[in-house]
């Protein structure tokens, strides 16, 4: 578990570098599934999606002779966004490694906050961030790791401290889980102060590297699909501090289909008039089906960003309609 005192020294540090996001009741999906579904909007965070959070934590938390060496880190696009706009905060230089498949709307926007990119052959973002751990290896620069980071996963859990700060009577919370920092976080904070409040883990059925470790209980790689939910894509890293949190502390875990990803989409366009990207469409799947088996209940999905290409959008919204 990611101590409760780590949060909130995280919130503390990080507080003048992000926005406290909405959490809002989405009528239209409480009244079409029947419990009281509430949407924690870290689509609308300043770089839209919730990596500032445990990037601002862990850059911030670099002595002063790290970080003027600069920072290195990989990312499937979010969480190289995070790390080039904390590093740009404290005015210091970063790299970011990027499967070649990352997608061209997060590239560009990285470019722009002026990191350095790297292009690592290859579409699984395991492989960017084994390339990055080799250049800290010879350059000793600071590692910003996605989510394999006691910091990092600090950072995150601000989102679980501020959702029950904003909310009483939370039954359950959805989180959509890649390499776990997110989910670690959140959930570390949800157990430790309202430890009756459901933990649930929700993976794009085509790439679901945490669940499927979580069920052998051990970290393995299984085999990946193409999905839409970018964001949660890859494998983890054999020492994952992740692996243990999650294993212990979600609850239950769900997986959702391409079809059911583009159409949570696709959703809070026409509900909300709201982007956001396949990774939040994941956990707003699993918040609905969630609530066909918890009539009434109050359940919190965490949409974790926004950050995709009008390609990606076009995509989903005609597999919404296939």
């Amino acid at each position: 578990m990611i101590e409760i005192a780590a949060i909130e020294a995280a919130a503390a540090r990080i507080e003048p570098h992000v926005s406290r996001t909405p959490l809002f009741r989405s009528d239209p999906l409480s009244d079409r599934h029947g419990a009281e579904i509430y949407i924690k909007a870290e689509h609308m965070q300043l770089t839209g999606s919730f990596k500032v959070r445990g990037s601002a934590n862990k850059v911030h938390a670099l002595t002063e002779d790290d970080a003027r060496r600069g920072v290195v880190t990989a990312s499937s696009g979010n969480h190289g966004i995070g790390v080039a706009t904390a590093a740009a905060s404290r005015g210091i230089a970063a790299t970011i490694f990027l499967p070649s498949n990352a997608s061209p709307a997060k590239v560009d926007q990285i470019r722009r906050l002026g990191a350095e990119i790297v292009s690592v052959d290859g579409t699984d973002s395991s492989l960017a961030e084994a390339a990055a751990r080799a250049h800290v290896a010879q350059t000793g620069l600071a590692y910003i790791s996605p989510y394999n980071d006691v910091d990092v996963a600090a950072g995150q859990g601000t989102i679980g401290k501020e959702i029950l700060e904003d909310l009483d009577g939370v039954d359950a919370v959805v989180v959509s889980v890649g390499g776990g920092g997110l989910m670690s976080g959140i959930a570390s904070w949800v157990k430790a102060t309202s430890p009756s409040t459901l933990v649930i883990g929700a993976s794009a059925l085509n790439d679901r590297a945490m669940a499927a470790s979580v069920e052998a209980g051990e970290i393995i790689t299984p085999h990946f699909e193409p999905t839409f939910s970018d964001g949660t894509a890859g494998g983890l890293e054999d020492d994952s501090l992740t692996f243990p949190i999650c294993a212990e502390l979600v609850d239950r875990w769900v997986d959702i289909t391409e079809h059911d990803i583009a159409s949570a989409v696709t959703t809070m366009v026409d509900d909300h008039h709201q982007l956001v990207e396949g990774a939040a469409g994941v956990a707003i799947a699993a918040a609905t089906q969630h609530a066909a088996t918890a009539p009434g209940s109050t359940i919190v999905a965490v949409s974790c960003g926004a950050n995709v290409s009008a390609g990606a959008l076009r995509r989903m919204l005609d597999a919404a309609d296939a």
